[in-house]
């Protein structure tokens, strides 16, 4: 089989495959960032990179089985500005044609979401060569006003499935693919957070969170007087699971402390913790040390530091649930 993955980051595509045990014949990586290169290098070594995505000329590789990638979520996700795919003169790009037009005029885009529309244009020149080509394209739950726009798009509707059902955090993804029309919600293997922590010091997930509190203790964010103060937030909601893993670490947090909302976290020194490479690793359920190591452009070993491991897995796939559609990838090639 032979493989394009568009952001590839660390490769979770490669590990999906693998775990399927789908042979890759040939697996070409389209990414920018130098330490997901280097892992994918080290645990992958056969793998043929081309950089930049909208620098792809699809022509010059040639039949392609599979076409996969998660394009960049940021102006999509509900923690973002939810804009969506728009030009920097906040003209919304709907369709692929209008892409191309603004693209040769020299539009600069806002974000980095646009970027769905250079996997539309891969995708549809691979069609003119193998016009039975499957692919798979991940993305954030989003508004349903984008989720329409990518739908029709790609042609075919998203599935929704939570990572919480193959692993240890709740991470809610839209998959859009070929591979099979009817794949159906995986079974919960009841993975808890307590089933992948390296250390048991503290158990109690929470998130770090800049608050405009009253004298009362109550939110008062539109109160522009009341200072920014950093509190440690600890909620009573799917208590053995950890949050959605993300880039920023203290978007996921450990502590000792009980349900409720602690303020002044670093002022009055509150007991936390960040979860462990390791542990980032086990909530994506990639294999331990996987991101540990890299190997450079100059054939050369390298470490990689924690906030370089936490960063490409926050970006990285579950790789439990991509395997899982890759499953029924098996009975259609």
């Amino acid at each position: 089989m032979r493989v394009l993955s568009l952001f590839d980051g660390m490769s979770c595509g490669q590990l999906a495959l693998k775990n399927s045990n789908i042979k890759v014949d040939k697996y070409y990586s389209s990414e920018i960032e130098k330490s997901p290169q280097n892992v994918t290098r080290k645990n992958f070594p056969n793998t043929f990179f081309l950089g930049d995505v909208r620098k792809i000329k699809p022509k010059d590789l040639g039949h392609i089985d599979l076409l996969i990638g998660g394009s960049p979520c940021t102006n999509f996700s509900f923690s973002g500005k939810r804009n969506g795919m728009t030009t920097k003169c906040k003209e919304e790009v709907l369709d692929l044609d209008k892409y191309l037009e603004l693209k040769k005029e020299g539009f600069e885009f806002e974000g980095q979401s646009y970027l769905f529309w250079e996997y539309m244009r891969i995708l549809t020149e691979l069609k003119k060569i193998n016009p039975n080509i499957k692919f798979l394209l991940e993305n954030v739950v989003m508004t349903k006003k984008w989720e329409s726009v990518l739908s029709n798009a790609i042609g075919v509707e998203p599935i929704l499935i939570d990572s919480t059902l193959l692993s240890a955090q709740v991470r809610k993804r839209l998959y859009w693919t070929n591979i099979s029309n009817n794949i159906p919600q995986p079974k919960d293997k009841g993975i808890e957070l307590q089933n992948i922590l390296e250390k048991k010091d503290f158990v109690n997930k929470a998130t770090i969170l800049g608050r405009r509190l009253g004298t009362d203790g109550k939110r008062k964010d539109y109160d522009k007087s009341i200072p920014i103060i950093q509190c440690l937030e600890v909620r009573d909601t799917n208590r053995n699971k950890s949050n959605c893993l993300t880039t920023v670490p203290k978007d996921n947090v450990l502590t000792s402390l009980d349900i409720g909302r602690h303020p002044d976290v670093y002022g009055k020194k509150l007991p936390y913790r960040y979860y462990t490479p390791i542990e980032c690793e086990r909530l994506q359920t990639v294999p331990d040390n996987y991101t540990e190591k890299g190997i450079d452009v100059n054939n050369k070993e390298v470490i990689i530091s924690d906030s370089a491991r936490r960063k490409m897995l926050g970006n990285g796939w579950t790789i439990e649930v991509i395997s899982y559609i890759f499953n029924y990838l098996k009975y259609n090639i």
